[in-house]
């Protein structure tokens, strides 16, 4: 993070962050397939976390209760990895690569909820809809939660997640 904050993304080479990692570039691969992997290294936990938390929810819930609680969970790896999660979104934004791979990868998990959702007897159009629409609050939520951390993020979930019940609800 200290080198992309400082070079560049573009500018910084593996080597570097080998370097500054105290390992050689070989151990750099074992770990990362390459450089953006570093930002992206935990979308496979974040992806178990939340389909787990579909899978293991109660019956009866319906498709945005389960997204929130798969949200909710997701939300305390976001909590726990703060200091991590705050220069990484900045070195994103500033990098038009890396905004077309958090896209990509954002489309991936929202694909991998609506396939939890599926596999709990939602339609597919509705399940791949209202995972999509949970993915955007969900990032809502986390935005305003990196703008300010203070009520914690669950809170910001929960008002996000009721603001999409009142769209919803209006004519």
């Amino acid at each position: 993070m200290e080198l992309y904050r400082e070079n560049g993304f573009d500018q910084t080479t593996t080597a570097e962050i080998a370097a500054r990692a105290g390992v050689n570039e070989r151990t750099f691969f074992r770990h990362f397939p390459d450089k953006r992997e570093v930002l992206f290294g935990s979308e496979a936990e974040l992806r178990t976390t939340m389909t787990e938390a579909v899978a293991e929810a109660p019956e009866g819930l319906q498709p945005f209760e389960l997204l929130l609680r798969a949200f909710r969970q997701a939300g305390k790896i976001l909590e726990r990895n703060r200091p991590f999660s705050e220069p990484r979104l900045e070195i994103i934004a500033a990098t038009p690569a890396l905004r077309e791979r958090n896209l990509a990868k954002a489309a991936s998990l929202a694909e991998a909820l609506a396939e939890a959702l599926r596999q709990r007897g939602v339609s597919d159009r509705l399940a791949s809809l209202a995972a999509h629409t949970g993915w955007a609050t969900y990032h809502e939520a986390a935005q305003a939660w990196i703008d300010d951390p203070g009520p914690g993020l669950d809170a910001y979930l929960l008002r996000a997640f009721e603001d999409l019940r009142t769209l919803s609800a209006e004519s």
